[in-house]
């Protein structure tokens, strides 16, 4: 069987899409909190899913326990909207890259600064 060569890359932008949706009507674990999905990386045999997750007036710890204390639940809903054999386990990781380039971004601005720029 031969596959297309963004397959992947397709299941995982669904998957973003699905579960986008499913936290916000299905998951009312108080920890969870305002979350946005940024991004799902698939292992190539779609056994596993790491799903990169930001957070917005909640602790980031405490959202990822409660999302991950979903995971199953959100696997299930997963599995009757998906048409693909293997639904991934779902891990669910909290994205830091928003934050790394806020840091990124200050540290040009003080360097700017005491440059005299």
């Amino acid at each position: 069987m031969v596959k297309s060569p963004n397959r992947g890359q397709r299941v995982a932008d669904q998957i973003q899409r699905d579960l986008s949706e499913l936290i916000a009507r299905e998951v009312r674990d108080p920890r969870v909190g305002m979350v946005t999905i940024s991004g799902v990386d698939l292992t190539p045999d779609y056994a596993h899913a790491k799903v990169h997750f930001t957070v917005i007036g909640s602790d980031p710890a405490e959202s990822a326990a409660g999302l991950n204390a979903a995971a199953g639940h959100l696997h299930n809903l997963l599995f009757k909207r998906l048409r693909i054999h293997t639904v991934p386990r779902l891990h669910f990781v909290q994205d830091t890259s928003i934050e790394r380039g806020f840091r990124i971004d200050a540290l040009i601005d003080e360097a700017m600064r005491e440059t005299g720029k």
